[in-house]
């Protein structure tokens, strides 16, 4: 297929797809699969640290540290600010054995992840879940406001 005629929108599109198939297939343990998956989008050349990442999990779940390693570092490569990446070659680096690489890659981690917060994704439903919330919680303060100045009204008038 010729990826250079797909625009970049439909690129991200279909990466965000093979990274979801990718999570689907490591959690049900189809771990060629979802390399293959995840290899195949490195293609579109867009969120390629997040591939890599993405790789590294199935890689270490797969029980193939080397591989692992390498897509991690890759990840981290492409994107130094990426905590995960850092911490999870931590985690790769310590199941080597190779306990001083792994504690300065571990106290590296914690650092960016000071340095650089995660920013957190809502799916659709959860922000729709927290409109609802506030809407609610907006109507409720709106009612209490409405009966507490009633209530001080009402005192005003009397006393």
């Amino acid at each position: 297929m010729d990826f250079s005629s797909l625009t970049e929108p439909e690129r991200r599109a279909r990466v965000a797809e093979a990274l979801r198939l990718g999570e689907e297939l490591r959690r049900a343990k189809e771990y060629e699969k979802g390399i293959d998956v995840l290899v195949e989008a490195l293609q579109y050349g867009v969120e390629k640290a997040k591939i890599y990442f993405r790789l590294g999990n199935i890689y270490f779940d797969a029980g193939k540290l080397e591989h692992a390693e390498y897509a991690y570092r890759r990840a981290i490569d492409i994107d130094p600010t990426h905590v995960n990446a850092h911490h999870n070659l931590s985690v790769v680096l310590r199941k080597q054995g190779r306990l001083s690489e792994a504690i300065r890659m571990k106290r590296h981690a914690e650092r960016l992840a000071m340095q650089y917060p995660q920013q957190i994704q809502l799916t659709p439903e959860q922000i729709e879940r927290a409109r609802q919330f506030a809407r609610r919680w907006l109507i409720g303060v709106g009612i209490a406001v409405g009966i507490i100045i009633a209530l001080v009204l009402v005192l005003s008038v009397l006393f």
